[in-house]
Formats: C-alpha cells, structure tokens, sequence
C-alpha cells in the first residue's frame, strides 16, 4: 500500500459519503425499477399459482432452488476473506474485508427469499414452523430442510454481529464529522464508541470471536445446502463429495463477485491507493485454487459413477455429458476451471479488464452448474417413464433479475451511506501512520 496518513485514509472513505451526483439516482431507479418487476412477478404468482412457472414433472425445483444456493454461495466469500484470512493475519484481505462481509449480509438476505418464493402459497409458511407444536404438527427434524432453516439463520445472525462490530469505529469517525440529522443517526448507530482504550480492547477480543465462531460456519452451511440433494437417492446426487464440492464452489463464486463489485467500487470512489492491484491480485490467487478444486470435484463425480459400475448412476452422467442439457456442462466446465486458469498469468491477474471479465464469467458458470445439479438430476432419474425437460418461464425470469437487482440496489445503498472500507484495518497495514 503507499504510503498514506491516518488522515488521508479518513478523508478517502468520508469523501465517498458525500452528496450523491444525479447518475447515483439514476442507477438507484433503475435498480429499484428491477426489484419492483421481481416483486410484480412473485405477487402474479402467489395469485395464479405456482403454475406459472416452468416446474413440472419431474422437474419440481426449478430457478428458484438454483437461485438459492447460488445466493448462499455468494454469501461464503464475505467470512472467508473476513473471517479466516483475518485469524491468518492475511494483511490484503483489510481493503475488500467490509465489503465482503457487507455482500454476506445481503446475499443471504436475497437466499433466504427463494424458500418462500418457491413455496408457491406463501401464506402456508405458518403451518411449517415447528415450534411452538400447539397446532400438533410434528415437522420431520431429521430434514435436511430443517437443517437448511438453522444453518442459514444461524449464519446471518453470526454474519450480521461480524459486520455490525467491524463497523463501529468508522461510524464513530463518521459521526464526530458529521452534523445535524447524519450526526444524530451515527451517534446512536455507534453505540457510544469513543475510542478508550477498554473499547479497544473488547472490540479486538469480539472481533476475534466472531472470526472464529464465523470461520466453521463457512464449511457448515453450505455443506447442510449440499445435503438438501446428497440425503437423497436421486442419481447424481446421491454422493458424500457433496459437502466439499459444494463449499469450495461457494467460495469460488464468492470470490469471483469480490472483484465483480469491488472494481467498479475502486474505479467510482478512487479508491485506487486503497485497493491495490496487489490485492486485487491475491484474490485471483485464491480463486485459482478454488477453480483446481472445483475441477477435481467434477472428475471425481464421473470418476465414482464409472467405478461404482452402477448402471443408473453412469447413464445420469452420461445424459449430463451428452443430453439436452449438455450446454450447461460445458458451460460451467469452461467458466468455472480453463478460463480462471488465466490467473496463472501475472499480466492477465494484474489486468483490471481481465479480472473484471473473468468474474463475470465465473459467476455466470457457477450458476449453470447449480442449474446442471438440480435440474440435471432429476430430469433423468431412475425411471425413464418420468423423464421430463425444463425451461424457466418469464414469471421466473422476472423474480431472478428482481433478487439480481435487490442485491445490487442494498450493496448500492451501503455504499453510499456508510463508510465502504474499514478505515480502522487499513490503518493496521498502512506504511506511514502519520
């Protein structure tokens, strides 16, 4: 990092609070303009019926599941640069920490829609909660969709007292350079903080807490996710590489939306001396192990179906290799293990265009194995009789581009309302503390 002074690092982050210019409105309608299209499609279904999708018979988890773990997956990168690099000591994870951590937050608020869209009679929700059993119903605690219910709000409560904690000091920063209603917002926002040296001290300690209590929740989540499908006897899914293959392409994902957003992040708010390219450099690093990952874990599953000399089994993957869906195969084989493979080259991990790019395309392959994964494997199950295809309908088009833009539209808010980088941690690894 160059050298910069305590106080240049404050006025780059508060300079970023500053009186939006009118294109900020701009994206905020347009992004706005996409949440109200989502939320259109999702109140026509709820009136018409699930029906207006394109599940069918067999394939009964459409866009909406793929959207769910996909979400979940984006939210994983936020603890692992946050969490796990911070108990490592990992220096360059400071700039891009808080938004990570801020991206966790609402991807798991975007995943945690999809349950209810999915269920179609929204208002039916009521009658599945288990507790208190005063309607005597007894809800089956063995479910892996049970365990999706606690892992998930477990990691969003952890998540949320991991950023809300984070951000304390800088809202104080905030607050002693603010005035009127803004002055009046941050100081309740920041609890009082005055920067005592005992303040220091819990913060450090809760910091550290959270950090490791968050650090396993990474491996737990995703992993209860990815027994939604192992538990089953679903060919193809049917499998114990499940967990590990689902964890590693969550922070595959997460990883590639890192440098999605925080290069145009860098590019708006200048924040050029604080998100070096050295940074950004270290997360392609990371993303080319989670890409190695990623591909073992796809040999392997066709290795197994070979080895176990399961008929069915082979004949699902065969079908996924040669079928109408094959697209997806490629598509997720091409984006998601060759193309990141670029990032073995120093020129293309230190090219602003080619990181950007190659998030992009990182993204867009790990949904299409999400898509490869549940629809792939019951649209070609044991029974041939009930084999069926799968094709999303506009009323799904339109709820996917509204969690799209709802995602978006809350990291927008953020920010443009609160401090974007951790003041306090850049000034941990600055060379002049001046």
């Amino acid at each position: 990092m160059p050298d910069l002074t305590y106080a240049q690092i404050d006025q780059t982050v508060l300079n970023t609070l500053q009186r939006p210019r009118p294109r900020y409105w701009v994206f905020v309608a347009l992004l706005l303009g996409g949440v109200l299209l989502g939320a259109g499609a999702w109140i026509y279904q709820i009136f018409i019926g699930i029906g207006v999708g394109g599940q069918n018979i067999p394939v009964a988890w459409g866009t909406y599941l793929i959207n769910f773990v996909f979400w979940v997956g984006i939210a994983h990168s936020g603890t692992l640069i946050s969490a796990i690099l911070h108990l490592f000591r990992a220096g360059w994870r400071n700039p891009i920490a808080r938004a990570a951590e801020t991206m966790t937050v609402f991807a798991v608020c975007c995943a945690g829609l999809f349950p209810f869209i999915h269920l179609g009679r929204v208002w039916q929700v009521y009658y599945m909660l288990p507790l208190p059993n005063q309607r005597l119903l007894w809800p089956n605690f063995l479910s892996p969709l049970m365990f999706d219910v606690v892992a998930i709000s477990t990691y969003l409560t952890v998540s949320s007292l991991f950023w809300y904690t984070g951000l304390l000091p800088d809202l104080a920063v905030v607050r002693d350079r603010s005035s009127g209603v803004r002055h009046r917002i941050f100081r309740i926002l920041s609890l009082g903080w005055t920067g005592a040296h005992h303040q220091w001290l819990n913060f450090g300690r809760g910091y550290l807490f959270f950090a490791a209590l968050a650090t396993p929740l990474v491996i737990s989540v995703h992993s209860v996710v990815s027994w939604d499908f192992a538990l089953g006897i679903v060919p193809g899914w049917h499998t114990t590489i499940f967990a590990p293959y689902f964890v590693a392409g969550a922070i595959h994902s997460g990883l590639a939306m890192v440098l999605t957003l925080m290069i145009p992040l860098r590019r708006i708010f200048r924040y050029e001396a604080i998100i070096t390219l050295n940074v950004l450099e270290n997360v392609a690093k990371t993303m080319i192990l989670t890409g190695l990952i990623v591909g073992l874990a796809y040999g392997t599953e066709y290795f197994i179906a070979w080895y176990s000399h399961n008929a069915v089994e082979w004949e699902s993957f065969r079908w996924r290799a040669m079928g109408e869906y094959a697209y997806g195969l490629y598509f997720m084989l091409i984006c998601n293990v060759l193309l990141p493979s670029l990032f073995l080259f120093r020129a293309v991990r230190r090219s602003i265009p080619w990181l950007f790019a190659l998030s992009l395309v990182v993204n867009f392959g790990m949904w299409w194995e999400r898509f490869v994964i549940i629809v792939g494997g019951v649209a070609h199950d044991f029974a041939p009789h009930s084999w069926g295809l799968y094709a999303p309908r506009l009323v799904e088009y339109c709820i996917m581009v509204g969690s799209f833009s709802l995602f978006f539209f809350l990291f927008l808010l953020f920010c443009k309302h609160l401090p974007s980088v951790s003041m306090t941690e850049i000034k941990e690894t600055a060379n002049h503390a001046g």
